[in-house]
């Protein structure tokens, strides 16, 4: 590990609700990861995602959390940028806001295991980036008893704390359980970071930069503990909405949320 690993791994603190594990590392916990799934976006730039790993949801209307944003599959808004990224980008056309949505619903879902992603995020009032899984019976069952895991998600006016979230049956929406974690003189914008979740029958194990910070059990949870089928990926950036509220004058446009890759490891 060089001098810039250590001292920013220094720089990462723990704030708010979970259980702490600031010295811990996915090496530590001596668990043996075999990678089996990744997306490393290579590809020329404003070609789409490989459409073997990815679609998309589109349209408006909120999305269940009052935001603005209409989400679309237009390269603009959803596209790589031929130096190994996926870009997904947010704009505003007056009162207007479009961005995009991408999941692996129907092509990739797994259950237990590593899921990992390297981004940047964007910043500002009213941005809300997020890195999560959803439950593959979604449609069958619904939410929140399909369950969702937030890997990440960012309120773009506080761009130096991430959260890391488990939202089911009996505690969803408001009510999610999950902790905060916080950089010291520095922001998530400003560089790329590592997001994962360790999943197991029964643990979630939360990391930032392979430092984890978090661990949810089923005695965690004030309901049911549903976790124990697929889940999908999803990558998105909303606009406004219930979590981070809405854009202000100085909100810059477009915000761009830089994927450079996404992977699935079994251990």
């Amino acid at each position: 590990m060089n001098i810039m690993m250590i001292m920013r791994n220094l720089l990462l603190v723990m704030v708010v609700t979970g259980v702490l594990f600031s010295c811990d590392s996915a090496e530590e916990l001596n668990r043996t990861y075999t990678l089996q799934w990744e997306d490393d976006f290579e590809g020329a730039a404003g070609e789409s995602p490989n459409s073997a790993n990815w679609t998309y949801d589109l349209g408006g209307g909120g999305w269940g959390n009052n935001e603005l944003q209409v989400y679309t599959d237009l390269p603009e808004n959803v596209s790589l940028d031929g130096n190994g990224n996926l870009v997904i980008t947010a704009l505003r056309d007056g009162f207007n806001y479009t961005s995009a949505r991408i999941k692996t619903q129907g092509l990739f879902e797994r259950t237990y295991g590593r899921f990992e992603a390297r981004l940047k995020t964007p910043y500002g009032p009213g941005i809300w980036p997020a890195f999560w899984l959803l439950g593959g019976n979604i449609d069958e069952v619904g939410w929140p008893q399909c369950g969702e895991i937030d890997v990440m998600e960012l309120r773009g006016q506080e761009p130096s704390e991430i959260a890391g979230t488990l939202h089911g049956p009996g505690y969803s929406g408001g009510a999610s359980i999950g902790a905060d974690f916080e950089l010291e003189n520095d922001r998530f914008d400003s560089d790329f970071f590592v997001y994962a979740v360790d999943w197991g029958p029964d643990f979630i194990d939360f990391f930032v930069n392979d430092q984890l910070y978090q661990r949810l059990t089923p005695d965690d949870v004030t309901g049911e503990w549903v976790y124990d089928h697929d889940f999908f990926i999803i990558f998105n950036v909303a606009v406004g909405g219930t979590y981070v509220g809405f854009p202000s004058p100085q909100t810059p446009f477009p915000q761009k949320m830089t994927i450079d890759y996404v992977r699935y490891y079994t251990f």
